[in-house]
């Protein structure tokens, strides 16, 4: 835990993530990555100078069918033992999608309504941020989507103000490698909740994800410099604060290829 604490505490200060006072939500779906951020911040605001407070949101997306929802009784234990207040906000989320509309393309619709039910939550209880799971790999995954399948260089942003809502979106698992959480989540043993919805694992996602890492494993080190590509273009608000120290990608790339060894990129 502690090399993912140093990550995402120079994450957090190199894009300016957190201001004195914040109240900061979690989303946690359940999985390995809002699982591990959860612990991280709640750790991190144990000792970082700048005060902040923690809070657990989780958006039940409800049942598909005849299917069961998922089950976050081992969320809010965790919450409990880390000092952290968890809500569950129940929803109809995957009937809409799965059952009234058989959508067959659902990852848009369902990342639009969940973005504006958390949204709501987040605006009722008078909070402005909330800190998302993507980490290292999700960036450059969805770069070579935009790329590939749009012919845009872009990604999501380190830090990102929706000026519609007031509510500003945090990732501060950026410099964190996907297989550097996974053994993370291992070790302590987190309620990861396997997610329930039909159309995981066939996604255009994850054909990315196993381009990409056959790519790197043709060309070591393929990762590394398309994210510090990003951070050099740089994208829009990718560039790190001038008067912060540069994540080197080749540096940081270590840290991410963590017991990587050569099994193939898991379904999500």
């Amino acid at each position: 835990m502690n090399k993912i604490l140093s990550l995402v505490r120079r994450c957090v200060e190199d894009y300016d993530m957190i201001q004195p006072g914040d109240r900061v939500a979690v989303g946690v779906s359940g999985g390995k990555d809002s699982l591990v951020l959860l612990c991280a911040l709640a750790r991190l605001r144990e000792f970082y100078p700048v005060p902040f407070t923690v809070e657990a949101v989780t958006l039940d997306l409800g049942a598909a069918g005849s299917g069961p929802g998922a089950d976050f009784t081992g969320v809010g234990e965790l919450c409990r033992e880390l000092g952290v207040p968890y809500t569950v906000i129940p929803t109809e989320i995957r009937r809409v999608i799965f059952d009234l509309r058989q959508e067959k393309n659902p990852c848009s619709l369902c990342a639009k309504m969940r973005r504006g039910a958390l949204h709501g939550v987040l605006l009722e209880r008078g909070m402005r941020k909330i800190a998302l799971g993507h980490h290292y790999d999700d960036a450059v995954e969805t770069f070579f989507l935009s790329l590939i399948f749009e012919g845009r260089l872009s990604c999501f942003q380190p830090v990102t103000y929706l000026d519609r809502t007031g509510i500003t979106q945090i990732r501060p698992l950026l410099y964190c490698g996907e297989n550097l959480i996974r053994n993370t989540a291992r070790r302590l043993a987190l309620p990861v909740t396997d997610s329930a919805c039909p159309a995981d694992g066939n996604t255009k996602r994850q054909e990315i994800k196993e381009l990409v890492y056959e790519l790197n494993g043709r060309y070591p080190g393929l990762k590394a410099r398309a994210f510090g590509a990003m951070q050099r273009l740089p994208l829009p608000a990718w560039g790190p604060a001038e008067h912060r120290r540069r994540p080197l990608p080749e540096e940081i790339g270590d840290s991410f290829s963590e017991n990587c060894g050569n099994r193939p990129p898991p379904v999500l």
